[in-house]
């Protein structure tokens, strides 16, 4: 088996220095970063396999850097946090976190779960290895090198903006998006609270895609925070 490669993302230097000797010993191969805008560096340079991402880091912080990284990246990401509350939890979720481990944790604990993430990404992108450009949600597949939506063998037109949208969702599946991050992601710009662009998008690509717009079965609405594709 291919050694997998694991990104730590701390600025704890005792913690990092800790889960090295442990994760070395089960033979992964170790790269560090500091804070989220180094994550996004080693990134950009290195093939990661899995990410252990703190959430309280200085320049910029875990829950911004996983969502960086989901616009992007798919791989596992489990959360670290010295904070227990489950508001924490949730964010860290929601932001496109796989798994969550409060501090002080047993290392022997992260590494069980870091197992158990790699097992379950490796099993599930199997199949998908031979179409990476197709993204399939039940009936509906979307092809990101045609552009092209079929529902149940149907095509769905949509436009450049709606196809961005519904792309960006299924390729998260399963991640919470709110209305800003989804404009700043399509729109490539600054969001302003008065803008209602996203909904109007999100509800014309309802229209064409679902039996009923108003019991949606492929873009979900998660109230007070935002949308995503299970």
């Amino acid at each position: 088996m291919a050694q997998s490669t694991i990104l730590l993302v701390d600025d704890e230097q005792d913690i990092i220095d800790l889960l090295e000797i442990y994760l070395k010993n089960e033979g992964y191969k170790l790269l560090r970063a500091a804070d989220g805008l180094q994550a996004l560096e080693v990134l950009r340079k290195e093939e990661v396999d899995l990410i252990v991402l703190d959430i309280m880091m200085p320049k910029m912080d875990g829950i911004e850097a996983c969502l960086k990284i989901r616009e992007q990246r798919n791989m596992p990401i489990i959360m670290l946090s010295a904070k227990s509350q489950d508001m924490d939890k949730i964010w860290g979720l929601s932001a496109g976190a796989d798994d969550y481990l409060s501090k002080p944790f047993n290392p022997l604990e992260l590494i069980a779960r870091i197992k158990s993430q790699l097992r379950r990404y490796t099993r599930l992108n199997v199949p998908q290895q031979r179409k990476d450009h197709e993204i399939e949600v039940d009936d509906l597949t979307i092809n990101t090198l045609t552009h092209e939506v079929k529902l149940q063998g149907r095509d769905i037109k949509l436009t450049p903006r709606e196809f961005a949208i519904l792309e960006l969702l299924a390729r998260n599946r399963g991640m919470v998006w709110n209305i800003e991050k989804i404009y700043e992601a399509v729109w490539k710009e600054a969001y302003f609270d008065s803008d209602n662009t996203v909904m109007v998008h999100i509800r014309k690509i309802r229209e064409k895609i679902e039996q009923n717009p108003r019991k949606p079965k492929f873009i979900k609405t998660v109230w007070g925070v935002g949308y995503k594709v299970d």
